[in-house]
């Protein structure tokens, strides 16, 4: 493929002056210069003509001289001769090779015709064998239809006049015969007619593939005019270089970024591959190389161009010739010198976005603990504030006075009980006392129990959130309901003060394997979540249904609470679960969305359903029977 570094179309690319050979050029004098500059084709009749015309004008010449010291008469040397001469002169100054060829087959004609009609020796001369040569040079001179004029008229003459002449006019002792004439002389005019076709077939060929190269190179000059222009229009570099690495063509732009990078110019036939060190020329030898053995090859270097730095993506490959052989390798320079920042900054970006995505995380591990804690801490706080109630009204103080009171009687113990009117309910009273607080005793320590399970669910949150990078947490098998009751029992109390009516349906379903504290979060947040929104509802009977069964379909476990609360909105459905979306006005959104990651880690789904505002929800916990792994 051959590049151009401008997109100057062929006939604007001056022809290369090829200094002729010296007899070419002795030939070239006789020609004008409209017929010196014309195509090879043509250029090479042209000189024929003058060649013939010297030839013969030598000969008339030869002719002349001879015929001083011999009985050969002149005239027809010296007419031949003006003819000739004449011929040479119209060449010089005609602006086509008509007029001159016309004048050199005229007087080859008149020579020939003249030497025939006036020789004594009979009148076959039109069947001679010289005969041959005016028909196919008039096609060669004057082309197909005006040598065919001059065959006709040439054919009539030498076939017809001349042997008329001969015969009726005494001139030839031999009688006319019909026989003969039509045997030689019109097979001799058939031979003319047919010399002259066998040129013009010849003519005709040579012009129709002429015509066809003509053809095929302004094509070609037109395709190599187009691809000089997208190649030039490009601000790739593009540059052609020889087997020894010297450039052989290079567009515009490979010429700046030379002029740029050296402060010279770029020169066709100049080595390009010696810019920089050593080591760089070793590695761009063997590059080049490589590509040389039929290889593309891509890299990328950088270069200092006007005081900063500058990234080029090149791409070699082979310019391949016939039989596959490579005859240079073609260089192709894109520069992806803002790509290269781009990229870099947008590593920085990354790294960023990972410090800013692990904030993030950390922050939403916080808030997840948080939560979850709160949820708990409720409970705690109600458990609290039980047996606080329960030790600031306690019986205690009233064993304390009676203990005072047998303290003071020490003396007379005996005495006091049994005639002194308080020693003798004292008795009665420590019995009372005792019972009452033997009831206390059990109903705080049911407490406590519940707040050592508040406190142990507070400690399993906070541990797991601390395991929160390993990929699991710990699995056991555990029977649902009985964690559901759990759940329920750290709500207990804050459901019977709100008069919130819990109905339990479990169906007889197997126990799973599943991490027992999400699954707790979980249970914790829907069930704190239904008791806001009963709450918040007008409903008299606040009632809270959880149903335990198998799904129908797929074999896995269905978990669901249902409420008759506030109920939610349709257009509120699909954000439901997203972090940071709450309809309530103390809410942050963070339960839903952690208890639906939490029931995704555990190839599990949440999801909810209401009617609509005022009909209350369900939300449902579906978990896989056979889960193994959270």
């Amino acid at each position: 493929m051959a590049i151009h570094s401008s997109p100057a179309t062929s006939q604007d690319i001056p022809r290369p002056i090829v200094k002729p050979p010296g007899l070419l050029r002795w030939l070239d004098f006789f020609l004008s210069e409209s017929l010196r500059d014309v195509p090879p084709s043509d250029l090479v009749r042209h000189r024929v003509l003058v060649g013939s015309a010297c030839f013969m004008l030598a000969f008339a010449v030869l002719y002349m001289a001879f015929s001083l010291f011999s009985p050969l008469p002149t005239l027809p040397g010296v007419t031949a001769g003006l003819g000739y001469a004449a011929t040479l002169v119209t060449a010089r100054r005609a602006t086509t090779r008509d007029a001159p060829a016309m004048l050199l087959l005229a007087t080859l004609t008149v020579g020939f015709v003249g030497g025939v009609f006036g020789s004594k020796q009979g009148f076959e001369g039109s069947v001679q064998a010289a005969n041959m040569l005016l028909p196919a040079l008039a096609v060669y001179l004057l082309g197909p239809r005006q040598g065919l004029v001059y065959t006709l008229f040439y054919a009539v003459v030498m076939t017809g006049v001349h042997p008329f002449y001969r015969t009726q006019l005494g001139i030839t002792p031999e009688p006319f015969s019909l026989t003969r004439y039509w045997g030689r002389h019109v097979f001799a005019g058939i031979s003319y007619v047919a010399a002259w076709g066998l040129g013009s077939l010849h003519s005709t060929t040579r012009e129709a593939a002429h015509q066809s190269l003509e053809r095929i190179l302004k094509e070609l000059r037109g395709s190599e005019s187009k691809l000089s222009s997208i190649i030039e229009s490009t601000d790739d570099l593009v540059v052609s270089l020889d087997t020894e690495g010297r450039v052989v063509a290079a567009n515009s732009a490979m010429k700046s970024f030379y002029r740029k990078l050296l402060g010279k110019e770029l020169e066709l036939g100049q080595p390009i591959l010696h810019y920089g060190s050593q080591e760089r020329l070793v590695i761009w030898k063997a590059h080049f190389d490589h590509v040389l053995q039929g290889q593309r090859l891509r890299v990328e270097e950088t270069f200092e161009l006007e005081g900063s730095p500058t990234v080029l993506d090149f791409s070699l490959h082979p310019i391949l010739v016939e039989g596959g052989r490579t005859a240079g390798v073609t260089l192709f320079g894109h520069d992806i010198t803002l790509r290269k920042e781009a990229e870099a900054r947008m590593g920085e970006m990354h790294r960023s976005l990972v410090d800013v995505s692990r904030q993030a995380g950390m922050a939403e591990v916080a808030t997840g603990v948080l939560h979850n804690v709160g949820n708990t801490l409720n409970s705690v706080n109600i458990s609290t504030s039980l047996v606080t109630d329960r030790l600031r009204n306690s019986r205690v103080t009233g064993l304390a006075k009676a203990a005072n009171l047998l303290r003071e009687h020490t003396t007379d113990i005996a005495l006091f009980l049994s005639q002194d009117p308080q020693g003798q309910k004292l008795p009665a009273y420590l019995i009372a006392v005792s019972d009452q607080l033997t009831e206390e005793r059990q109903a705080m320590l049911q407490e406590m129990n519940a707040l050592g399970l508040s406190v142990e669910h507070v400690k399993s949150i906070v541990s797991m959130q601390q395991k929160h990078a390993r990929p699991a947490g710990a699995v056991e098998r555990m029977d649902v309901p009985q964690l559901i009751d759990e759940a329920l029992r750290l709500h207990a109390v804050s459901f019977e003060r709100l008069a919130i009516h819990i109905v339990r349906d479990y169906a007889d379903v197997p126990p799973i394997y599943v991490d027992r504290h999400k699954l707790l979060q979980i249970l914790i947040n829907l069930l704190s979540n239904a008791r806001h929104a009963l709450v918040d509802s007008a409903q008299q009977d606040k009632r809270l249904t959880i149903h335990v069964r198998r799904a129908p379909e797929g074999g896995g476990l269905l978990i669901e609470m249902t409420d008759n609360g506030v109920g939610i909105a349709p257009e509120n459905l699909a954000r439901l679960f997203s972090q940071g979306f709450t309809t309530k006005k103390t809410g942050h959104g963070f339960g839903l969305h952690i208890s639906a990651l939490a029931a995704t880690e555990m190839k599990g789904r949440l999801s909810c359903s209401s009617p609509g505002p005022g009909l209350g929800a369900t939300f449902t916990l579906e978990l896989p029977m056979g889960m193994h792994t959270s």
